[in-house]
């Protein structure tokens, strides 16, 4: 590693990577092979939304893997590291912007309230 700027980065990096294959409706794409979306009505007419993992296999384990952040963050921090590791001129730029946009998420959602 570096330096500790090196550090947070590649964290906010991986932060917002995994956010963004997990949860982001701009990725939904990605995730529509491996999941179904179910609403269920509640008994006090509220609905409630879940997700449920298709097929078997291989196509079940990705869909389990994407749906999980934390099995999600070690590949995507696995990833990250190893692009800094070994191609940082090529990787760096992708890490910076990931990071920046984390922590832009984290300012978003812990300080500016709506």
């Amino acid at each position: 590693m570096g330096n500790w700027l090196d550090l947070c980065l590649l964290v906010f990096a991986s932060f917002r990577l995994t956010r963004l294959i997990v949860y982001d409706s701009i990725t939904e794409f990605l995730r529509t092979p491996f999941h179904g979306i179910v609403e269920e009505t509640l008994e006090d007419g509220s609905t409630e939304t879940y997700i449920e993992i298709k097929g078997e296999g291989l196509r079940y384990w990705i869909g389990e893997l994407i749906s999980c952040h934390w099995c999600t963050g070690i590949w995507t921090t696995t990833f990250l590291y190893a692009g800094y590791v070994l191609v940082p001129r090529l990787t760096m730029p992708v890490i910076t912007v990931l990071a920046i946009a984390g922590i832009a998420s984290v300012i978003q959602h812990h300080f500016i309230k709506d």
